[in-house]
């Protein structure tokens, strides 16, 4: 094919002159397809050169934006991060915009003012659920609580920590709160029972407080009501309701000086009644011989109302004999204001043996009684076995 020899342009053969540039064409044909080309530069590649130029320039600088962009949006998701943690989330929210406007390419920012929603509501769940609880509608506050906790479930990091902590706190909160309205209603004893294991499963000081304080009644009662039992001879019924208290306050040296003093009760009696009341004098009398005196001193023994309106019986004894006395028991008289007897009763002793000058107590708790009563320390008798 021919062409110009100075500008390129394609020539018939039968031009003279070239169209674009109007110069003279060579009459040799295979001068105009063979031409020399260094003698003229085509001006049609100055436009695709100029433009690939240009879109080098820009795409650079395209992408040096872009990184600025990227950088930028770095930064502003991180102190979203920051304000998150800290609680912050509506000036979180602003960030987490503020990175997306910055690169709209971003997952975890999407992701993050996502979660922004979901604290948002866990907060006004933890909110609600405290304003029930100061109403005393617990169980609402609970089901607050929860709804709360559901939210979370497909959520995890610091932040979500953060708000499980705050949901476990409001948790614990509302059933302290429950518990203790609870308390202020002077529960029975096997009510008492049921609320010490709530109070157990509550991480609180004063739910330990309230537990420990349920504790001591389960086994007062357990030790008295143990105590009538043993005094009818009811062996196992006295022994099935220490252990139960045992249950409740398995480290109770009371119930379980009581326990040991239940069987061995047990076994002397069967073994053989009418013998162990004989040894039982011959002891006495034989430890008063030796002795010049009881074995039994009566240290000391008082009486008043507890908190709930119930006698309670206490004092001390102090063993003289000059060998080990075991199962002491203590009958005494309750005498009215007007010094009238209003019943007697006998009450062991702990521990179950005491060795020579070893101090034992006593304690009895008559809920059948709501009036202050006196006790002649005079007319207490006691009673004990030699080991």
């Amino acid at each position: 094919m021919a062409h110009c020899p100075y500008c390129g342009t394609k020539t018939n053969e039968d031009e003279s002159f070239c169209v674009h540039c109007g110069k003279s064409l060579p009459t040799d044909l295979k001068e105009r397809s063979q031409g020399d080309q260094s003698k003229g530069f085509n001006r049609w590649w100055i436009l695709p050169i100029s433009v690939f130029i240009l879109s080098i320039i820009a795409l650079g600088s395209m992408y040096a934006l872009f990184e600025q962009k990227t950088t930028q949006a770095k930064e502003k998701f991180n102190q979203g991060e920051e304000l998150a943690l800290k609680g912050n989330y509506d000036e979180a929210q602003d960030y987490f915009n503020d990175a997306l406007d910055l690169s709209y390419q971003f997952p975890a920012a999407i992701e993050n003012k996502q979660f922004l929603k979901i604290a948002t509501l866990v907060k006004r769940d933890l909110n609600e659920a405290k304003n029930m609880n100061e109403e005393q509608n617990f169980q609402q506050a609970l089901e607050f609580i929860d709804k709360a906790e559901k939210r979370l479930k497909n959520y995890n990091g610091d932040a979500v920590e953060q708000l499980v902590n705050d949901i476990t706190k409001a948790r614990n909160q509302t059933k302290l709160s429950h518990l203790q309205f609870l308390m202020e209603k002077q529960p029975s004893i096997d009510e008492q029972k049921t609320l010490l294991w709530r109070a157990e499963a509550i991480q609180h000081e004063e739910a330990k407080t309230i537990a420990n304080q349920i504790r001591k009644r389960i086994v007062s009662h357990a030790f008295s009501t143990a105590n009538e039992e043993l005094k009818q001879k009811q062996y196992t019924k006295a022994r099935s309701i220490v252990e139960e208290g045992l249950r409740y306050a398995p480290d109770s040296k009371k119930l379980q000086s009581m326990k040991i003093t239940i069987e061995k009760e047990k076994a002397a009696f069967e073994e053989a009644q009418k013998d162990r009341i004989e040894q039982a004098m011959e002891a006495a009398e034989k430890e008063r011989e030796i002795n010049k005196k009881d074995a039994v001193e009566i240290v000391s023994v008082e009486t008043k109302l507890d908190e709930y309106g119930d006698l309670v019986v206490k004092g001390k004894i102090k063993s003289v004999a000059t060998v080990p006395i075991s199962s002491v028991s203590i009958k005494y008289k309750l005498y009215n204001k007007d010094g009238e007897m209003v019943l007697e009763n006998d009450v062991y002793t702990y521990p179950d043996t005491l060795y020579p000058d070893e101090i034992g107590k006593f304690e009895f708790t008559h809920y059948d009684v709501n009036e202050e009563l006196e006790i002649k320390k005079e007319e207490i008798i006691p009673t004990w076995f030699l080991d």
